[in-house]
C-alpha cells in the first residue's frame, strides 16, 4: 500500500487529494484567491474524514514545489513539511508545471508539444515545453509572452497550451496550430507523479527542502531561439 496525500497551492487553486497506489481515492479543492492559509488544513481534515483516514494511515506527503505564487507555495510547502515531520512521513516534491502538463495526455500524441503555463502577472508566465510522452523538451521560466512566442514549436504541428497563464497567450496568439485547453493546476496530477517518485524512494530532506520560487532560473540554450523568432 502506498497512500499519499497531495497538496497543490502554487496558483489560486487550493487542492488536496489522496491516492492509493496511484489511484485517486478522493479530491477536494477550492478555486478562490487568497484563501490558502484559511482553507488548506480544513480541506485536508475534511478529505481525510470523508475517507475515514487519519494522517498516521498515510505513506507519504506530496506537495507541488513550484514554480508559482510565492505565498501559495510557502503555505503549501510549510503545511506539507509540518505534516511529514510530525507524523514521521517522507516528503515528496513534484514539479508544478510537469504535473499540469499531464492533463493534456488525452489530447496530445507522444510527439506533439504541450506547454503548461502559470500566470506570473502582466504578460509574464512560468512555462515549460514538454512532449506528449512526458519528456521535457525545453524550459524557459519566466518568460514575457509575445505574439510569436513558441513559434518554433507551432510550425511543427499542434501545440497544446494549458494552465492559468494560457488565457493571456490565447489573446495574442494567432497561429492555427495553437490549441488551448481549459485545465488548471490540481493535486490530482500531483498524486500521479508522487506515486512514481514514491516507488523510486525519491524523498526530500525536510530540513533543507524549499519551494522553487524561480528567483534564480536556468534557460536552456538554443541556437534557434525557439521562443522568440
Amino acid at each position: 500500500m502506498a497512500m499519499i496525500l497531495s497538496i497543490e497551492t502554487a496558483t489560486q487553486v487550493c487542492s488536496v487529494s489522496v491516492h492509493d497506489q496511484g489511484e485517486l481515492m478522493g479530491l477536494a479543492e477550492l478555486h478562490v484567491n487568497n484563501m490558502h492559509a484559511q482553507k488548506l488544513m480544513k480541506l485536508v481534515d475534511g478529505l481525510l474524514k470523508n475517507l475515514n483516514l487519519e494522517v498516521r494511515n498515510l505513506s507519504a506527503i506530496a506537495v507541488s514545489q513550484g514554480p508559482g505564487s510565492y505565498t501559495g507555495l510557502r503555505i503549501g510547502v510549510s503545511t506539507a513539511k509540518g505534516l511529514a515531520f510530525s507524523h514521521e512521513l517522507p516528503l515528496i516534491a513534484v514539479d508544478t508545471l510537469q504535473a499540469l502538463a499531464i492533463q493534456a495526455k488525452p489530447f496530445a500524441s507522444e510527439s506533439e508539444f504541450v506547454v503548461p503555463m502559470i500566470d506570473a502577472r502582466r504578460m509574464e508566465v512560468y512555462a515549460c515545453v514538454m512532449l506528449g510522452s512526458g519528456e521535457i523538451s525545453d524550459q524557459v521560466a519566466p518568460i514575457v509572452l509575445e505574439e510569436k512566442s513558441f513559434e518554433h514549436y507551432l510550425i511543427t504541428g499542434r501545440v497544446y497550451f494549458l494552465g492559468d497563464g494560457s488565457g493571456k497567450f490565447e489573446t495574442i496568439c494567432k497561429h492555427p496550430n495553437a490549441c488551448f485547453l481549459p485545465y488548471l493546476n490540481s493535486s490530482l496530477t500531483i498524486g500521479y507523479l508522487a506515486y512514481e517518485k514514491y516507488q523510486r524512494s525519491e524523498f526530500e530532506n525536510l530540513a533543507y527542502f524549499e519551494p522553487n520560487y524561480l528567483k534564480e532560473f536556468m534557460v536552456l540554450k538554443s541556437k534557434k531561439n525557439p521562443f522568440l523568432i
